[in-house]
């Protein structure tokens, strides 16, 4: 949900690359400012991703006809929606993205025992009936063991501690978020603007995830004109472990073929 440490690996060796990057927090989250704090809305961190090409383009040095996006999971799904939306972008990468929450939901669901699911429908319900109140969002852990009360608890979502913050040095990390998401995410299919993405795009896939599954996000990028597939071998958080160096090769090698300037080998 935050640019550190979801982002922090691969800025740094896409800018020892050669590549400016521009990391940012959605409102409500990490760094960023917004009241109240940890709620997703889609369409405002849509807006965030607007803004932030907007700003990119701006920066000294920084050729407008040359930016990419990068995005992992929920945000990756973002990259779908934002490409589709931004055809002088030069390139979109997306890392085992979310691409359609109707998909998954099924998936999701069965990773719960019965009694956590309703609690966390429960939860999602009152938080939703208290934000139109004005009441503070009630939070909810952003992964969890099964059987208990989180917005996911697949397999390979307890990845994520020693993925991205294995030495605990985010000691600010808020792994929570509002529990009105649970009664969202199903809805949520930015896959679905894949068709629009006129930049070159390229799709990383862990065969054995098993939080946003590469068959959604497959289907989708094969509807993208111009789409790229990196197959790793592993679970969701692969990219940050194991298949770190291959992921990471991968990437820099789309950003040089297709952000390079023309002429240049």
């Amino acid at each position: 949900m935050t640019k550190e440490p979801a982002s922090d690996l691969f800025a740094a060796r896409f800018n020892d690359a050669g590549f400016a990057v521009l990391a940012f927090d959605h409102r409500r989250f990490g760094e960023s400012g917004g009241t109240p704090r940890q709620i997703v809305r889609f369409h405002e961190q849509i807006a965030d991703w607007h803004a932030a090409i907007e700003y990119a383009a701006t920066l000294p040095d920084v050729d407008p006809d040359r930016i990419s996006v990068w995005g992992f999971s929920l945000a990756g799904g973002h990259v779908f929606r934002v490409a589709a939306d931004h055809p002088r972008l030069a390139g979109a990468i997306a890392q085992t993205p979310l691409v359609d929450g109707r998909a998954i939901a099924p998936h999701a669901l069965r990773s719960m025992t019965p009694r956590a699911a309703l609690g966390l429908f429960g939860r999602g319900i009152a938080d939703a009936l208290g934000g139109l109140a004005g009441r503070p969002p009630l939070l909810v852990p952003t992964a969890g063991t099964r059987g208990t009360i989180a917005a996911l608890t697949t397999p390979d979502t307890m990845d994520g501690d020693r993925a991205l913050d294995p030495d605990n040095l985010h000691t600010t990390w808020d792994r929570t978020v509002a529990a009105r998401l649970a009664l969202r995410i199903g809805g949520y299919r930015p896959g679905r603007h894949a068709s629009r993405i006129r930049c070159p795009l390229l799709l990383v896939v862990c065969d054995q995830d098993r939080s946003t599954l590469p068959g959604p996000a497959l289907r989708a990028a094969r509807r993208a004109p111009a789409s790229e597939v990196i197959h790793l071998t592993g679970r969701h958080y692969a990219p940050f472990l194991e298949a770190h160096e291959q992921a990471v090769q991968a990437q820099i090698s789309f950003l040089r073929k297709h952000l390079a300037p023309a002429g240049s080998s």
